[in-house]
């Protein structure tokens, strides 16, 4: 018998998930053939790659070895895929990807026609949530990789900038604000506030900025909390306070008049957005193939 990569694969994957029938979940195989191709391993070998117990198994000193081999191998196929990739366009998959609401409604829809067009053969499933549901739902192992509007701090996660953004003092057509030439923050905190809920990458960002600058967003009059950028537009532009919302969210209603931009003296919302996946997780083909492409585009030429 050969060693071949369809069994590092697999053994990697147990070792990963920590039980075999969750590798055969996970490979989309049966749980007997994952046993059966990790006994053919073992016996290649000559030696045992885990020990079982009835609640869990774990590698053995042989196989904390092998795991280093296999993951270097299943990454350099990856890279391999990838870099034949920018000849054959041919890649194929689903890739499964969650998105902060800034980035799922705003700027992703322009992004996503190009990158189809360049790898038709990758279908693109999108669920649009917070930021802290990204995470939750990436624990769990129900999202392959996130987009999100600020940088988590979680041992089990990897986060890199592949965007950059600016948030922006929005305010109605006629607000009180446009009518002067510079704004400080100490006039902006005289006027009620409509803000995303907590737990949003648009609300962390600012909050953080504040922070630095030592300004206390306790100060701010909270009136209103909402769980969509589309419903702070709208309540803004009805007149029932001012945000901080991504320019790039509010192209539309600026290009009509009814909201305007104020720039605010000695203070910037500058951002960046973050892919974010796990760091137990190989990420497959079609989401390393997803991610370069971000990171080769300049936001400001497709907004």
């Amino acid at each position: 018998m050969a060693l071949n990569f369809h069994q590092l694969h697999i053994f990697y994957t147990v070792a990963d998930r920590g039980s075999f029938s969750a590798a055969a979940q996970a490979l989309h195989m049966t749980q007997p053939a994952v046993t059966m191709q990790i006994q053919a391993l073992e016996e290649y070998f000559g030696t045992k790659l885990f020990l079982r117990s009835t609640k869990k198994i774990e590698l053995t000193e042989a196989g904390r070895a092998l795991m280093v081999y296999a993951k270097r191998s299943i990454d350099l196929v990856k890279e391999t895929d990838l870099a034949m990739s920018r000849f054959t366009h041919m890649l194929q998959g689903r890739l499964l990807l969650g998105a902060s609401l800034t980035v799922g409604e705003y700027i992703l829809p322009r992004l996503l026609g190009p990158f189809n067009q360049a790898y038709p053969n990758i279908a693109i499933q999108m669920k649009v949530m917070n930021s802290a549901q990204i995470l939750e739902e990436m624990l769990r192992h129900q999202l392959t990789f996130g987009l999100i509007e600020a940088q988590v701090v979680h041992p089990d996660v990897h986060t890199e900038p592949v965007l950059s953004d600016e948030l922006r003092l929005i305010v109605p057509d006629g607000h009180p604000l446009t009518e002067r030439s510079g704004a400080t923050m100490d006039d902006v905190l005289e006027f009620p506030f409509i803000l995303r809920e907590q737990g949003s990458g648009t609300r962390q960002v600012m909050e953080e900025e504040l922070a630095r600058k030592g300004i206390d967003a306790g100060r701010m009059k909270i009136v209103m909390e909402l769980g969509s950028t589309g419903a702070v537009k709208s309540a803004v532009e009805a007149g029932l306070g001012i945000t901080f919302l991504s320019q790039t969210s509010v192209k539309h209603e600026l290009t009509l008049g009814v909201l305007r931009m104020v720039p605010i003296e000695g203070i910037r919302f500058d951002r960046q957005f973050y892919a974010t996946y796990l760091k137990s997780n190989l990420l497959p083909i079609s989401a390393v193939t997803f991610l370069s492409f971000l990171r080769e585009k300049d936001l400001s030429q497709w907004l």
